[in-house]
């Protein structure tokens, strides 16, 4: 095989294997070191709980202020666990469920199942266990999967009714004694430049993907991802090895440049990708929707936007979950700075089932940043905002306290450098998924 067509196959590959490398590296770091969101470190079938809202010392990028996260990382190599959600009396939460892949194959939640008490069995793919009768079942694609829970909190007050419902949340083996492993080790000898290859090797065989992607898959002998035993990346011949690494770092750019608008917008449009999460195709257990409305059509092409959400938004949600809409510009077509004091109008607001908010990060890290009212977020749910008489709302977005008091109820503190505002909306209307709700700019004063 040429370099040409190496270093081609090699860059298809990363496309394709870059989904699974990110899911499992950030497992495997969840595991070991814990996550940056106030989540420690916890072991494989057991939740671990942020236990306060998110403020400007989470070190996360673009972090919900709206929920409080409660994720476990499940192993079902040693067979099945019973999960127990408690009635959350119809506030809302939602446990999105995540294979290795990064399908989202099942929603348990307010939009999907209910908010009454559930206990539901996650089983590994092929087991052919009974269920009891009282049980629901989901069937995770791979053994190694990740659950990402969702509870709404309404701020500090409403910390105690939210860490009861998380105590609640329970993991339990169906068999006493299960055997819960680790992720399988990658050779940590393969030189840094083919370490994607060699966890890509490893990951692929231990948790294969759908049926329909094997023969895709295969197509990568060449590059020694089907090898099995002792890594091929070790003591590789150096033309080979260099025609990888190009191949590799193709891949990467292209991923990069799937990540970044292709269409020219008019100043100040919000834009919403509706559809980030559609390349799942073969897996749609409970609260999925499997129409074509949600599908990718072009196999191939999933390929590809499965590798740009794993880059720009590990673990999201389909839109017909919660629905995110971001602006970087004003009105103007000039990027938001808190130089600036802006006005945004809301002639109808967010059209939801469950509740909406608009958060303010700086950049470029996309963090929360401190302010003396202690408010990330604004929100329906926020307290004595400030309505017009004909039912619109207008936010007020600057670095500064406002001057007038009568706008302070409605103040959206921003950084004082540039900034980026995102607009979630939890359990969207028709209207938002179709499109045809739409954000007015965001205006200068």
């Amino acid at each position: 095989m040429s370099d040409a067509t190496l270093e081609a196959l090699a860059a298809d590959a990363y496309v394709y294997g870059s989904p699974m490398v990110r899911d499992l590296t950030r497992v495997d770091a969840f595991v070991r070191r814990g996550l940056g969101s106030g989540l420690p470190a916890t072991p494989f079938n057991r939740f671990a709980h942020a236990r306060e809202l998110a403020t400007a010392r989470t070190e996360f990028a673009s972090v919900n202020n709206d929920t409080l996260y409660s994720i476990a990382q499940l192993d079902l190599s040693g067979g099945p666990v019973l999960l127990h959600v408690p009635d959350s009396r119809g506030d809302y939460y939602v446990l999105q469920f995540v294979d290795a892949w990064t399908n989202n194959f099942a929603y348990l939640g307010r939009r999907s199942t209910g908010t009454a008490a559930q206990t539901w069995l996650i089983t590994p793919p092929h087991w052919h266990g009974t269920p009891s009768e009282d049980v629901q079942v989901i069937v995770s694609p791979t053994t190694v999967a990740t659950i990402v829970g969702r509870h709404a909190c309404d701020g500090p007050s409403d910390l105690p009714r939210v860490l009861d419902l998380q105590r609640q949340l329970t993991l339990t083996p169906l068999e006493a004694g299960g055997v819960y492993a680790s992720l399988p080790e990658p050779d940590p000898d393969v030189r840094e430049d083919l370490r994607f290859l060699e966890q890509l090797r490893v990951w692929m065989a231990a948790f294969p993907p759908a049926e329909a992607d094997v023969a895709y898959q295969q197509r990568f002998a060449p590059l020694g991802l089907l090898d099995a035993g002792t890594s091929p990346y070790l003591a590789p011949a150096p033309e080979w090895a260099t025609a990888l690494a190009k191949g590799l770092e193709a891949g990467r750019e292209r991923v990069e440049a799937a990540t970044r608008p292709t269409e020219d917008h008019p100043a100040g449009e919000w834009s919403a990708n509706l559809h980030l999460f559609d390349y799942n195709l073969d897996y749609f257990g409970p609260g999925t929707v499997a129409s074509r409305d949600w599908r990718t059509a072009d196999r191939r092409a999933a390929y590809l936007t499965r590798a740009a959400a794993a880059r720009i938004g590990l673990w999201g949600n389909h839109a017909y979950e919660a629905a995110y809409a971001i602006t970087y510009d004003d009105a103007e077509g000039k990027p938001l700075t808190g130089a600036r004091s802006y006005t945004l109008r809301l002639d109808h607001l967010p059209p939801v089932d469950a509740f909406w908010s608009i958060t303010v990060y700086d950049v470029p890290d996309y963090r929360l940043v401190e302010n003396p009212i202690g408010r990330y977020s604004i929100g329906d749910r926020t307290q004595g905002l400030s309505y017009g008489e004909d039912g619109s709302l207008t936010l007020v977005l600057q670095h500064r306290r406002p001057d007038n008091p009568a706008e302070v109820a409605n103040w959206l503190p921003t950084p004082a450098g540039e900034f980026r505002p995102i607009l979630r909306m939890y359990q969207p209307r028709a209207a938002v998924l179709d499109g045809s709700y739409r954000l007015p700019p965001i205006e200068p004063r």
